[in-house]
């Protein structure tokens, strides 16, 4: 009973790390977290400061495949080839609430065969308020994802700790050099 607690407890951190990080420019070590976007927004007026907060957050989707089992639970000659797959995806629901998804796929192939695959989705809801039009959309897929990820980490270590294999402990990831590419993938198509 004592895990849950920590998860809920870490959750409230990462709300106020995300919320001073949206409110206010980051400093010292902070500052190659925070987004270039999210510093450079203009003092508002008290009670206008754009807030982030975490309305739920739950496991939406789940599968752990473990195909060749138990010949793939024997001591291999080499280290098995993983690859993982991050993408993140955000929905309106609600005029300031939003779903964002965060998307992990794992898959551990050697010796010609699958070794194990996991695919995990686990999502949030945010309410963003009093953010610029321009930043929304950043918000909701570089700052959501950073709350979200540490759940969805230990979900899959576990995972595959349960499936008789090493922890698989993914490295962090840096949500806003996603998104920079995702709006580079979008502004090529409209310059052809």
């Amino acid at each position: 009973m004592a895990k849950s607690s920590k998860p809920a407890a870490k959750a409230a951190k990462k709300t106020e790390t995300a919320q001073a990080a949206s409110q206010a420019p980051a400093n010292g070590a902070d500052a190659a977290v925070a987004p270039a976007e999210v510093q450079q927004i203009p003092m508002a007026a008290p009670g206008q400061q754009p807030s982030l907060k975490i309305l739920g957050q739950y496991l939406k989707d789940f599968s752990f495949e473990n195909p060749n089992a138990p010949q793939s639970l024997a001591p291999q000659q080499q280290q098995p080839d993983i690859n993982i797959a991050v993408n993140v995806n955000a929905r309106n629901i609600a005029p300031n609430d939003f779903e964002v998804e965060l998307h992990l796929d794992a898959k551990a192939t050697g010796g010609g065969k699958i070794i194990f695959a996991a695919e995990l989705v686990y999502a949030g809801i945010f309410r963003l308020e009093n953010f610029p039009q321009n930043l929304l959309q950043a918000a909701a897929l570089i700052e959501c994802p950073k709350i979200l990820f540490p759940f969805a980490r230990q979900i899959m270590a576990d995972a595959t700790r349960n499936g008789g294999f090493p922890p698989l402990m993914l490295d962090p990831i840096d949500f806003l050099a996603m998104y920079q590419k995702r709006l580079r993938a979008q502004q090529q198509p409209a310059q052809a």
